[in-house]
């Protein structure tokens, strides 16, 4: 049977978070957050009154795990849901990662894995081929054509 959030629970996590500053602050590494078996070697966290952020090694690359810092209402553990993009944008830039590309992936259908209300950023080494651009004051779309292969 999966924890029991209570009213105290949501409480005592307002109270914490109301402890950190409005912007993403790195997390001494003794005080990240455990790591479940298998998954990939953390490198840095980040803690701000809204979010958590955890950048992990993927061998390949690497990628930016984000949840709030609220639960999700109900009596179950989650993370409270609806980040936006602009909210994902700002805690890219507030992680160091402002100059990056990133994506975000939605698989099909039976290879969805949904335990918990996060958020993935797979950072890009170089832009995609793909995507939209701006040049100037010109917006751009980013598109290899049917030719490409």
């Amino acid at each position: 049977m999966p924890p029991i959030i209570t009213d105290a629970h949501r409480k005592s996590l307002r109270d914490e978070s109301a402890l950190w500053p409005p912007t993403l602050t790195p997390i001494p590494p003794g005080e990240w957050p455990r790591q479940p078996p298998g998954q990939s070697p953390a490198v840095m966290a980040w803690r701000s009154q809204k979010f958590l952020v955890v950048l992990y090694n993927e061998g390949a690359g690497h990628r930016l795990t984000v949840n709030r810092t609220e639960f999700a209402p109900g009596p179950t553990f989650r993370w409270k849901d609806g980040i936006t993009w602009d909210e994902l944008m700002k805690v890219k830039a507030e992680a160091g990662f402002r100059d990056s590309w990133a994506a975000e992936l939605y698989p099909p259908d039976d290879e969805v894995v949904n335990v918990a209300n996060m958020r993935h950023l797979w950072l890009l080494k170089e832009a995609p081929p793909f995507g939209w651009k701006k040049l100037g004051d010109v917006v751009k779309k980013i598109m290899p054509s049917a030719n490409d292969g």
